[in-house]
């Protein structure tokens, strides 16, 4: 019964945030998706839906193509792959067992934590947002290299957690949540956290994707209520994002990506150097035109 409430609150939630996403690219007449996002969206969650992540990725990409200004980030990343994300938590919390207590509190968590989070990523100076998600990507590089190199927990058989680990899987789902707003990806930590736990790997996927399918659609209606987005290119992810995820959930289903994520690592890191590096400038002007640094 949990399960089937939190997919029709997914369904209904969803249709809420592209209704309103729509509304504001009418308004600001940005309803064509930007073509080269649309091919970062597909590619990008192809491989988010494999294991790999998107948000550092498309970082990475958005940074070295210049397609959004700096500031700009962490809301195209939340609401650009809002709806891929929801597809994804569609497929995992359908397919995959894991106790309906444990998924439904990281998901109220999580939506908690960006609930608060998302209205200060707005109100910060860009220098701010540019190092935080600038370290947040050496984070995420260094992640990709764990997991390549075999020194990520390897997890346990649990379907389910109780007592003060499930009151700690909660708390720190509810602090990921928040920084999901800006842009630090929830996938790789909560994956971390719950294998360390003794929870399945596989049963994590359902918890960490059905987390993101809240908090993604409800920081995204706040973001596309500022100035600090560009629709074109978020409207290109969520193109090119959702029949990717299709793709890779139930005709590719696995692929050898160790090798992937090595270069995954390498550009993660240059971007990552490129944003502290403009993180440290002084800048000119407080105001959003400094944003196009």
């Amino acid at each position: 019964m949990v399960v089937i409430v939190l997919l029709a609150s997914i369904c209904a939630l969803a249709i809420a945030f592209l209704v309103a996403l729509l509304r504001a690219a009418h308004r600001r007449r940005a309803l064509r998706p930007d073509t080269e996002a649309i091919a970062l969206g597909a590619v990008t969650n192809f491989f988010d839906t494999l294991g790999i992540g998107s948000f550092a990725p498309t970082t990475a990409y958005l940074k070295l193509r210049g397609l959004v200004p700096d500031s700009f980030i962490p809301g195209t990343l939340n609401t650009g792959h809002a709806l891929p994300t929801v597809v994804q938590a569609l497929v995992f919390i359908h397919l995959v067992r894991v106790d309906p207590l444990l998924l439904a509190a990281c998901i109220l968590a999580a939506v908690g934590g960006a609930i608060l989070g998302a209205p200060l990523v707005v109100r910060l100076p860009v220098r701010i947002v540019q190092a935080i998600v600038g370290v947040a990507m050496l984070i995420a590089a260094g992640l990709y290299a764990m997991a390549n190199l075999d020194m990520l927990p390897a997890g346990g058989d649990a379907l389910a957690l109780r007592g003060p680990l499930l009151v700690v899987a909660v708390a720190v789902h509810f602090l990921l949540g928040a920084l999901m707003a800006f842009g630090i990806g929830l996938y790789a930590p909560s994956l971390i956290l719950l294998s360390l736990m003794g929870l399945n790997p596989a049963a994590a996927f359902p918890v960490m994707m059905g987390a993101c399918a809240f908090l993604m659609p409800v920081t995204g209606m706040r973001f596309v209520r500022t100035e600090r987005i560009d629709l074109r290119v978020v409207l290109g992810l969520a193109v090119g994002g959702i029949p990717a995820v299709l793709l890779a959930a139930y005709v590719v289903k696995s692929l050898p990506l160790a090798t992937l994520r090595w270069g995954v690592v390498v550009v993660v890191l240059y971007a990552a150097a490129l944003l502290l590096r403009a993180a440290s400038r002084p800048t000119p002007s407080p105001t959003l035109a400094s944003d196009a640094a």
